[in-house]
């Protein structure tokens, strides 16, 4: 994993977005004023009200929707198509991926589609299926997979090339709970033998902490940034110590607190306490 602590040029900076959508005749202005950054290795989690615009965010950070106003830089080059140097994990997997392709297949495909010669793709394969957990697998059909073996797929290929920075849009959440924290622990080991920089948008705020390094939480829209929160908990992380730590509540707690003070409309320095949940759906 690499060292975020240092000061260096942001491989991902959103500034003053805005995005207004025309509806009926009318405009809509879903997007008001992001504005955060993301240094190179760093590991962020994006959470908000269910509607507050975290996927529309998204699609503008991936180049999918161009904003309104305002603009998203990767690595001091904005963004006006899909870079690159990025990747993008969808909550969808069995959409994702080519039932007819066979688990090799679908993790070559964005590496014939960048012409990538025969030799080094069957090494990106090899190393992306391995780092996933599926090196025995090569040759199954994603239909003959459970459905976490299938999101580990999905994985595979956005990792395949070797991107600077992975988005994940709710990767986890059409998951078993088992299956989820298995999936999340293969997520953070992935950030930190790779050294990559991940952009993951969750309804889960217990995940949001566990995985992040920073938890984002984003006010109702027309969406601002309500609070960006640093997680400082250790490095090594595992699903039965690290969230029985009373560091880890406190944390879980701040996080759904400005998550309630963003479905009121209120700041984050607006006053309110209550037990919390897991989720924000």
């Amino acid at each position: 994993m690499l060292d975020t602590t240092e000061t260096q040029t942001p491989l991902l900076s959103v500034e003053h977005v805005r995005k207004v959508y025309a509806t009926d005749g009318k405009e809509v202005e879903a997007v008001r004023d992001l504005n955060f950054e993301l240094a190179r290795g760093e590991f962020a989690c994006l959470v908000g009200p269910s509607g507050c615009g975290k996927t529309t965010l998204l699609k503008c950070v991936a180049g999918l929707l161009a904003p309104t106003s305002g603009r998203v830089l990767l690595d001091g080059a904005e963004v006006s198509g899909p870079p690159k140097k990025m990747a993008v994990v969808f909550q969808e997997y069995g959409r994702s991926l080519f039932p007819w392709m066979r688990v090799y297949d679908n993790v070559e495909v964005p590496l014939k589609n960048a012409r990538v010669p025969k030799a080094e793709r069957e090494r990106l394969v090899a190393e992306a299926l391995d780092a996933v957990g599926l090196a025995h697998v090569p040759r199954s059909y994603p239909w003959q997979l459970s459905g976490g073996m299938q999101q580990r797929v999905a994985i595979a290929r956005a990792i395949a090339y070797k991107p600077e920075i992975l988005l994940m849009d709710e990767p986890f959440a059409a998951v078993d709970a088992q299956t989820r924290a298995d999936l999340e622990d293969l997520v953070r080991e992935v950030w930190q033998r790779l050294g990559i920089t991940v952009l993951f948008v969750t309804h889960d705020i217990d995940e949001s902490v566990y995985l992040a390094q920073r938890v984002i939480t984003l006010s109702m829209s027309p969406t601002v940034v309500q609070k960006d929160l640093i997680i400082d908990l250790a490095d090594a992380r595992d699903q039965l110590n690290t969230r029985s730590l009373p560091r880890f509540i406190e944390l879980r707690h701040d996080v759904y607190e400005q998550v309630q003070r963003a479905k009121r409309g209120q700041g984050a320095d607006a006053p309110e306490s209550m037990a919390e949940p897991a989720s924000v759906d």
